[in-house]
């Protein structure tokens, strides 16, 4: 699938900012399986300075600051990617999953030392008991590694709501395992604590979704939204893209923007601002199919 996405970020102050500065990961990440055509970032006003460079993650990044007073602030970012199917992967053919676990355990290899970075507590992934009490089931000994995280995210999917008004980003993750409701970052955050509660490396991926409008109805421009989903280690050089919000398996519908430990490393902007008294925000994300849908 090829891909035309928009995302604008709008800000407004009730008082002028005097100063400010902004990280964006907002820039498509490169992969194998995801060539970047176009690439374009619109920001108002013009930055005192602006740099690119590519963080500790590999995730294209966007630095930004402003020495002149100002009460708004545009950012838009428009870029074309092209998403090619994802290599074919058998669950049930891969190893055990204590395999995985001892082998990122003993540092076996340069692939396990590097997946090890994401096996590991994070700022908004704590280590949480009830994480691997929940995770359990899906985990009996001897089950391959693919299979045991996929049903740990259908598990995910089937017992957790949907709910966009129950969390906010500063929600614990130990109160939505109790409530079972949130939205996609916090289910990627619930499905990466219960792999790290295994020993299991895992990361949070930041990304879009297409979505599809229902039967007759047209897509409506600047109603998509960011997504976040996961991926876990299964040895070797296989990364496996699980999306716990849909209870699905990586595909050509998802666009990946950047990957870290958690949300914490990969949010689409944040920044230090001096003045601006209140301040209000508007995000619009437009994700659109350049060929028909299938």
């Amino acid at each position: 699938m090829r891909y035309r996405i928009r995302h604008t970020t709008s800000c407004s102050y009730t008082d002028d900012i005097q100063h400010a500065q902004h990280v964006l990961h907002l820039n498509p990440r490169p992969l194998p399986w995801q060539t970047l055509h176009m690439n374009r970032i619109t920001i108002e006003p013009e930055p005192e300075t602006l740099v690119q460079h590519v963080d500790y993650f590999g995730n294209p990044v966007t630095y930004i600051a402003f020495e002149t007073p100002h009460r708004s602030l545009l950012v838009q970012v428009d870029f074309e990617v092209e998403v090619a199917p994802l290599f074919d992967f058998d669950p049930s053919a891969s190893p055990p999953w204590e395999a995985i676990r001892d082998e990122v355990k003993n540092a076996a290899s340069p692939e396990a030392r590097e997946a090890s970075l994401f096996a590991f507590a994070s700022t908004m992934i704590p280590p949480i008991p009830a994480l691997g009490e929940y995770a359990a089931p899906s985990f009996p000994p001897g089950r391959p590694i693919g299979e045991a995280a996929f049903d740990l995210i259908a598990r995910i999917h089937n017992e957790f709501v949907f709910d966009p008004v129950a969390t906010s980003i500063a929600t614990p993750l130990a109160e939505v395992l109790s409530s079972r409701r949130g939205v996609c970052q916090d289910f990627a955050h619930l499905a990466v604590g219960c792999l790290r509660s295994m020993r299991l490396p895992a990361r949070y991926v930041s990304g879009y979704l297409r979505t599809v409008p229902p039967p007759g109805d047209e897509r409506l421009v600047g109603a998509d939204a960011t997504h976040a989903w996961i991926s876990v280690w299964c040895g070797g050089g296989v990364w496996l893209d699980l999306d716990p919000t849909n209870g699905m398996r990586g595909s050509t519908d998802m666009v990946t923007l950047a990957w870290g430990r958690d949300y914490d490393d990969v949010s689409p902007m944040r920044g230090v601002l001096i003045g601006g008294g209140g301040q209000s925000l508007a995000v619009e994300v437009d994700v659109e199919p350049l060929e028909p849908v299938a």
